[in-house]
Formats: C-alpha cells, structure tokens, sequence
C-alpha cells in the first residue's frame, strides 16, 4: 500500500503504540481516584500536557485541555465562546473552514445569529480588509483554520489575531488540526485565544485531541458532569489516548523530517504538472503559504473520482478533498470558494503526504498516474 493521505489521518506511530498498552492492561486505573493506582495515571497525564504545550507553544501547560479530537474542541470554542457572551450573536469564519467549523455555523446561522463568510481569492488567500470591517461590537467568536486540509494553504493566524484584537473583543479560535506536527507553532507569541488540534492527525490514536485555552480566557463547559480536566471537562479521560497523544506530541516537535516530506511532495507535484496536460494546482506555490506534504492538483475534464478508483486499484490512497467530505459527491465547498471552474474542481485529487512515504512511493505514482489520466481522457471524448 502507499498511503497519500496523511491529512486524513495518520497512521499510530510504534512508539507512541508502545506508550498506549500498559493503560490498556497492566495500568488501568482511575485517573480521578486517590490511591495510588489511580495517581500514578494522573501523572501520565500531566506529563501528556506538558508534551502537547510543549508542541503547540502554550505558556503553561494548564492551557491544554483534553478532549475527543478536532470537531469536539471546534464546536466547543465556537459554542462556549458564545454562551460566555450570550449579547454578541455574531460570528466571523471563512467559506474554506472544516465541516466541525464551516457546518456548526451553518447551523448556528439558521438560528439566528448572525454570520460573517470571509471570502478566498483563486489561490485561496484571504481579504483581511473585508475581515477588519466585519467585525463589530457584536463580533463573539472569529473562527480561521490555520492550515487548510485540502490544499495546504497557510492563514496568517498571528496577523489575523492582531487585526481582532484592535478592532474588537472577540475570542479568537483558530483550527490548527491540520497544521499540528506539520509546522512549528508557537502560540504564546501570539494573541490567539482557542486552538483546537486532533491526535491522528500526527501519529497518534483516533479519538483524543485537545482545546488550548488561554490562561485568560474563560470558557463554558460544552458538557455537564464531573470535575475532570480542572471542570472544564468532564468525563473519565482515556489514559491510553492520552499517553498515545503525548508520546506523539514529542516524536513529531522535531521538524526536520518534515523538509524531506518537502522535498518528496514536490517532485511529485513538480512531475505530474510537467507531464500530464491540462492538470493544475490549486491554491499558491509559495512554500512558506503552504504546508510541506499538501498538494491539491485538478485534472480538467475527468472525474476525480475515477482516478480515486484506479489508485486504489493499484494500492494508492489518495482523496478528491476532504476525508469528511467524501461521500458527497459534489465539487469541494473549499475549491468552490476559490473559483476553481466545476470542468477542474470536479478533477481534484488531494495528496498528502507524510513521515513514512519514500522516494519509491512517490516514483510509482509519478510512473503510473499519467498513463491512468490518458485512458480515462480518451473514455471521455
């Protein structure tokens, strides 16, 4: 198998695996309890938290809440945001969010409240200006992803907080689950309120992410319960997960591997625009706007769909967007906010690559993808 779709998921790294078992058995206490067998999880924790603020850049470690992954901690800073302030019913967010996002909003506008859709440019920029001007005394909760999981583009988030700061007192959440263990980040140098990242995203399990809280923010639990994750939210936590978050937090901090991702998404992307006619990237080229393992290419006039299908034919995995989007089988929402004209959108494959993909793999692709294009281009004419 040669799996090009590590903005879907990722697989468990052995170690962090090897970090996991012993709270699947041996240790399987309470975390909450007072004897030792339950202390000795709780430091587990506290470790994993240290490791994640670690990642992320977070003053204190205290700011790292555990939660069940990305669309939990995106709907939590959205919807807790907005009960803290129950006079603002305003919202700011881009047509390009993920669905834990661009959908809850969706919803809360059909609610009533009122909602600002930042508009991208064909290369999937933002307009910062229509940002500063949307927002309002009214303004809750803006809401930007920092990496965009179809296409790898950057948002300046840091920019983008500034910007909030002066011209309003919304909370500000970005969505960094696609951009975590890909780029460095650092969030105590920035005015960013909320950040939300998912576990599996970066080698370790499905099921566990966390919620960065600033010290000074106060934010309502989404749930109601016990006292667990300082009361901020409750729930027995998943000891294994949370290990297997830790132990994946200080395997991908290094972000050396990721030039080699670089350098292997962009032979990959370099060849296939050289070689097969009629094929495009979407959104820019400028490596420091994009992130290393994305590439989000439109095929014209075929379906991407089909080529989906002749890649897994051949033990290839690749996506036409994004993972929770896939069995709608309409042209992305994001690639439809940039304007990508519907013979192109509709052509889109997204590869993705990560820290175990080689040279071979991607020469396999690179040999057998233009031949696949040529055949279904001449079943179409």
């Amino acid at each position: 198998m040669i799996y090009f779709e590590n903005n879907a998921t990722t697989q468990v790294a052995p170690e962090v695996f090897d970090a996991m078992k012993p709270f699947l058995n041996d240790s399987f206490g309470n975390p909450s309890s007072a004897y030792f067998f339950g202390r000795g999880n709780r430091q587990v924790i506290e470790a994993a938290r240290e490791s994640v603020a670690g990642l992320v850049g977070a003053s204190d470690s205290g700011e790292i809440v555990f939660t069940s992954g990305g669309t939990e901690s995106d709907n939590w800073a959205i919807l807790g945001a907005l009960e803290a302030e129950p006079e603002k019913n305003h919202i700011v967010t881009t047509r390009v969010e993920h669905e834990a996002v661009r959908k809850l909003c969706e919803r809360l506008e059909k609610k009533g409240f009122q909602v600002t859709w930042l508009d991208v440019g064909e290369d999937g920029s933002l307009d910062l200006e229509q940002l500063r001007s949307a927002l309002n005394v009214k303004t809750a909760v803006v809401s930007v992803m920092l990496a965009n999981n179809e296409t790898g583009i950057i948002f300046p988030v840091e920019e983008i907080s500034r910007i909030v700061k002066e011209n309003s007192s919304a909370l500000f959440h970005v969505d960094g689950v696609n951009a975590a263990g890909k780029i460095p980040i650092n969030l105590k140098d920035t005015e960013i309120d909320l950040f939300s990242i998912s576990g599996h995203k970066f080698h370790a399990p499905k099921g566990v992410g966390t919620l960065y809280v600033r010290q000074a923010v106060s934010l309502l639990p989404m749930f109601t319960g016990g006292t667990q994750e300082g009361g901020r939210r409750p729930g027995t936590e998943a000891v294994h997960q949370i290990a297997g978050l830790g132990r994946a937090a200080e395997f991908v901090k290094d972000m050396t591997a990721m030039e080699r991702v670089r350098t292997l998404r962009d032979k990959l992307e370099c060849e296939i625009l050289n070689k097969i006619p009629k094929s495009r990237l979407n959104g820019t080229s400028v490596p420091a706007k994009r992130l290393p393992n994305t590439s989000n290419i439109s095929f014209e006039n075929i379906n991407g769909e089909a080529i989906l299908a002749r890649l897994s034919d051949l033990g290839v995995c690749v996506s036409t967007g994004s993972a929770c989007n896939s069995d709608d089988h309409t042209a992305s929402p994001v690639l439809q906010a940039m304007n990508i004209p519907y013979s192109q959108a509709m052509g889109s494959i997204r590869f993705s690559l990560g820290r175990y993909n080689t040279d071979e793999e991607v020469d396999f692709v690179l040999e057998q993808l233009p031949a696949i294009v040529t055949d279904l281009r001449s079943m179409a004419e």
